[in-house]
């Protein structure tokens, strides 16, 4: 499961992708970008070499689905080539505006990664459970004859991040659509970090997770399709216009005071270490803050040249306090496989903690403002989600394990089997206890992460669980041992909170692979 690669090599292989949608109407209708005088050959994308696989992520019945993925894979096509299928699928498909399909897109990479950690025999598992879910979405959603995604023609103008921005605000998506594709063909560094202005506007966890999964989905798909698949973060903010609210300019506001008070308007990111104390300190002032505490804390760590990734990482801490902290799902808000006191699925916790991993991954592969303005609008949503799930109340709860259920075990072998047995009894507590022992006697993560990623795997995580689990093994590896172990102890809860919904069509996937 690697770190994210950098923002100089990411933009680099998405402008040699781009530039060959200048070399002609074949290459412009794989790329999903024509130049502005092509004539653009069929009204669907088209993948080239990549097509016939696409096509039957869509069109094979999904009672049908499982057994033919496992004769791909007898016939030699990778888990990662089936992965690449279906992310081109659902994004020619889904366009960034369906609720479950994005989801499920932004579920495909983790899935992958989760599958490079399993058993050989079981690898093809959490993918094959990802894979299910995108095509029966996919087919209830209509299949080829309700795709959104469409070639799009660039334009030979110069187009600025303002006129991006501008066209969104206005609602045009045509013009909108052309201005990225003219943006991406021409530098796709300006058209990535035009995009994410464009985000900026509303902080909301899909619309800021979609532009990261997309980046992160690149080295799965190919630097080829960059476009391909930033056209749903761009449509994603295009029909969230039809909701705007005046609220929506309070945070934008506060950020350009911020970047004018601070003077980071052309500042290089600082390389500047902070203490244990420190972090601790920054973590819980954004934590128990308001958003404008929250973001001026952060604004003026970055204005005194602390290193960005120990910021992020004080911010990743304090959304982790809302799934250590949370009471869980109300009685009123009970949904199917969400009942009350659970917080897995879209609960304020992991909601948070998805939104400031990309937060996170963002300002590492973007420039300029966009470095600093992701760390600051991450810390103001972590305190705005705060106050507005319970307010005061979570900063009265005790975060979770209280102590009378931390595990007196001291064996790596009996603390497992506690930690297995508490998550098949849905015991939150008694679970984050365990896993929190484990780090107080310095066990080796591996094995917990192994035994919590069987559960990622076969249970459903109402949309979640794929994506969570993989947001947890980032800032874990990415977090000072001092802390580490909370993000792992959150995972344990949410694990337990999950568990004895299982996930659609993994039994079946288990008798085609023998397991």
């Amino acid at each position: 499961m690697n770190e994210p690669q950098s923002r100089r090599a990411f933009l680099a292989d998405v402008s040699k992708g781009t530039l060959l949608a200048t070399l002609g109407p074949a290459f412009a209708a794989e790329f999903g970008i024509s130049s502005a005088g092509a004539e653009e050959s069929s009204a669907a994308l088209n993948f080239g070499d990549m097509e016939a696989l696409v096509c039957f992520m869509q069109e094979t019945p999904v009672s049908k689905l499982q057994p033919a993925l496992a004769a791909k894979l007898k016939a030699g096509v990778s888990l990662k080539q089936l992965v690449a299928a279906g992310v081109l699928a659902n994004a020619r498909t889904f366009g960034g505006e369906d609720y479950i399909g994005f989801h499920t897109l932004m579920a495909l990479h983790p899935a992958l990664k989760m599958a490079a950690s399993m058993p050989d025999k079981q690898a093809a598992l959490p993918v094959f459970k990802v894979l299910y879910r995108n095509t029966k979405r996919m087919q209830e959603h209509g299949g080829r004859g309700e795709e959104v995604l469409h070639p799009v023609s660039a334009g030979d103008d110069k187009p600025t991040a303002a006129d991006l921005h501008n066209v969104v605000r206005s609602k045009d998506t045509a013009a909108a659509e052309k201005i990225f594709a003219t943006m991406m063909k021409q530098n796709a560094d300006d058209g990535f970090n035009a995009l994410l202005e464009c985000v900026q506007d509303n902080i909301e966890v899909h619309r800021t997770v979609l532009p990261y999964r997309a980046w992160d989905l690149l080295d799965v798909v190919g630097h080829e399709h960059a476009t391909t698949l930033l056209r749903m973060s761009l449509r994603y903010c295009l029909n969230s216009e039809n909701a705007r609210r005046p609220e929506w300019d309070e945070h934008s506001k506060a950020l350009s005071k911020l970047m004018d008070e601070y003077k980071l308007m052309g500042k290089e990111p600082g390389t500047r270490s902070m203490e244990d104390a420190m972090v601790e300190k920054l973590s819980m002032t954004i934590f128990s803050g308001t958003p404008q505490d929250a973001s001026g804390a952060v604004a003026a760590a970055l204005a005194e040249g602390f290193d960005p990734h120990e910021i992020g990482e004080a911010i990743s801490l304090a959304a982790n306090q809302l799934v250590l902290r949370d009471h869980g799902r109300p009685p009123e808000w009970e949904a199917p496989g969400k009942p009350p006191g659970s917080v897995h699925g879209d609960s304020v916790g992991v909601h948070a903690s998805d939104s400031v991993h990309a937060w996170r991954n963002l300002s590492q592969v973007s420039k300029g403002r966009n470095v600093f303005a992701c760390l600051i609008l991450g810390a103001w949503q972590v305190a705005r989600d705060r106050g507005a799930a319970t307010g005061q109340h979570f900063l009265e709860w005790e975060p979770m394990p209280p102590k009378r259920y931390i595990s007196q075990r001291t064996d790596q072998v009996k603390l497992l089997a506690e930690l297995d047995e508490n998550i098949r009894l849905n015991l939150q507590a008694h679970a984050s206890g365990v896993v929190h022992r484990c780090g107080m006697q310095g066990m080796d993560s591996e094995a917990v992460f192994k035994t919590l990623l069987r559960y990622a795997v076969s249970e459903d995580g109402a949309l979640h669980a794929e994506k969570y689990f993989q947001t947890t093994w980032d800032e874990f590896h990415r977090t000072r041992p001092a802390f580490r172990w909370r993000q792992l102890t959150a995972l344990a809860r949410v694990t337990a909170s999950e568990f004895g919904r299982p996930a659609p069509g993994q039994v079946e996937a288990r008798e085609l692979l023998g397991v």
